[in-house]
């Protein structure tokens, strides 16, 4: 979820004197990507950590040449210092915001060990879905794509915001109570404001399209929120969302990123 990002951001405006006294590494396991960052703690196991730097190579690198695909989304990352952060689970979060100690970055995205599921199959059932797909992708959209193209900025009047408007039936600058018959993408997460909708209406169209949600069952699990769950339901019903995702202008992936990634290898290291 993207609402895990400005967790981190009030984290550390919380935590942020205390931060400079504690002597505790809190992220000790690091894995760069592109030098794009991922920090883990010693609880979070390392085929974990391996498998989310896999998925974040072939966000960059989705054709697995060993080169990133966008030039400037990459620049932007770096220049953001955009970081994943690995923990064990949400308890281990809870701990780390109760005690202060911490040495977060500031433009982070939270992906948990018990969510990153390295046997994920988007072919097959499956018997939880593999979150390291879709918080990986909002620190490249949040943290690159966003902030590179005008039109993919996740605020008011923007290309996505438009077209997220038409698929919620109207502009709410918050969740309604009841979304108009007519939505086919109706998050109702309260504490999610309308940019964090952007983020996670781009997530859902894109995987959709990259096949990540139509696996079987799937759509039991999320029709509540977003009912296109294909690339055949989006190109026939979200005309623009659909547009802007294929737009080669933008250079978005086009595959679903998998367990596997042939561009280089990549090596846990003690930070």
């Amino acid at each position: 979820m993207i609402y895990r990002i400005f967790f981190v951001l009030i984290f550390i405006s919380l935590f942020h004197f205390s931060c400079q006294k504690t002597s505790k590494v809190i992220f000790s396991k690091k894995v760069s990507v592109f030098d794009v960052e991922i920090l883990a703690s010693s609880t979070t196991s390392d085929d974990k950590i391996l498998h989310a730097a896999k998925i974040l190579a072939q966000y960059l690198d989705n054709d697995e040449n060993g080169q990133v695909d966008n030039v400037l989304v990459h620049k932007m990352l770096l220049s953001r210092k955009a970081t994943l952060l690995m923990l064990k689970d949400e308890r281990e979060a809870d701990d780390l915001w109760m005690s202060g100690e911490n040495d977060f970055p500031v433009n982070s995205q939270l992906l948990f060990d018990d969510e990153t599921i390295p046997s994920f199959n988007s072919n097959t059932s499956n018997q939880r879905f593999d979150a390291s797909l879709e918080e990986i992708l909002h620190l490249v959209t949040h943290e690159g794509y966003s902030l590179v193209y005008p039109e993919l900025k996740e605020q008011k009047g923007s290309s996505l915001a438009v077209a997220m408007d038409v698929a919620r039936g109207g502009f709410f600058s918050l969740p309604p109570e009841v979304y108009p018959s007519s939505a086919w993408y109706s998050y109702d997460d309260l504490t999610c404001s309308y940019d964090c909708m952007i983020a996670e209406y781009f997530y859902w169209v894109l995987t959709s399209i990259l096949g990540a949600q139509s696996y079987p069952g799937r759509l039991n699990e999320i029709g509540h929120e977003w009912s296109l769950n294909s690339k055949e339901k989006v190109m026939s019903k979200d005309i623009l969302a659909y547009s802007l995702m294929t737009n080669s202008n933008f250079n978005l992936p086009k595959v679903l990123p998998d367990s596997e990634y042939l561009g280089f290898e990549i090596v846990l290291n003690d930070k």
